[in-house]
């Protein structure tokens, strides 16, 4: 039974190379591994924010929120490792372009804004892996600080991701503009928070 369902696999990866279909998965994977990349990872940035908030959500909510930040944190990363793979695969960009930022021998600026971002990412994320590392007293702003690189690397990003390639499809700019949307709205939500709680300590320092 093994045999013929990996037999019938093979034929239908045959047939589907005979009818292009392979051709037009990469041409696809070209362009949309990169914008697969950046949408997941401003979705991170955007749970990111929302597992903060303690004006709409419970404790449970914030729960659900942070697996989601972390699921799509990986995914993020994932499509970031493809896209980059894809476009050294195909010569589009060089092995040290992508290792050295700003190295890139057309586009050193909007390429070494791409590899920057990955860096700082990178950053964000294994912070995150390791965050119980910085929980005595003292590390936590060490963590914050590391940690926000997300926003700076999401900023690097959609430059890189708008004005590096191709003119962008609607449907990418659309995903992009969703993106941005979405993001500044989360932090626009999380700065009231953040004021009103220190107003209400203040108003609370002042009463006792």
């Amino acid at each position: 039974m093994l045999r013929g369902l990996a037999l019938a696999a093979l034929l239908a990866l045959l047939v589907a190379a005979n009818a292009g279909a392979l051709r037009r998965f990469w041409e696809f994977l070209d362009f949309g591994a990169g914008v697969l990349a950046l949408v997941s990872l401003s979705a991170t940035v955007l749970w990111g924010l929302a597992a903060t908030d303690r004006m709409l959500l419970d404790s449970g909510h914030r729960l659900l929120a942070q697996a989601v930040h972390r699921g799509t944190a990986v995914a993020g990363l994932g499509f970031l490792a493809l896209h980059i793979w894809v476009k050294v695969a195909e010569g589009r960009a060089s092995a040290a372009a992508v290792l050295v930022p700003f190295t890139d021998a057309g586009r050193p600026l909007l390429i070494g804004l791409g590899t920057l971002a990955g860096y700082l990412f990178l950053v964000a994320a294994v912070t995150g892996a390791v965050r119980s590392a910085f929980a005595v007293r003292g590390r936590s702003r060490w963590w914050r600080a590391l940690h926000m690189c997300a926003y700076l690397a999401w900023c690097a990003a959609l430059v890189h991701g708008l004005r590096s390639g191709r003119p962008a499809a609607d449907w990418a700019v659309a995903g992009y503009a969703l993106a941005l949307a979405g993001t500044g709205v989360a932090l626009a939500t999380r700065l009231v928070t953040s004021r009103r709680a220190g107003t209400a300590a203040s108003a609370r320092g002042r009463e006792t």
